[in-house]
């Protein structure tokens, strides 16, 4: 029993993780697009624009 319960876990757990990818894929692409925000407001900031 307590073997079954195990398989049942790792599968849903496995469903899940496969059926994430695109929202951590789509979260990746976002903290990038902020991260090149926060450079280039650096940069100015260090170039005293």
């Amino acid at each position: 029993m307590k073997r079954l319960t195990a398989l049942l876990l790792l599968a849903l757990f496995s469903i899940g993780t496969l059926t994430a990818c695109n929202t951590v894929a789509g979260a990746g692409k976002d903290v990038k697009k902020a991260g090149e925000k926060v450079e280039q407001k650096a940069e100015e900031v260090r170039d005293g624009k």
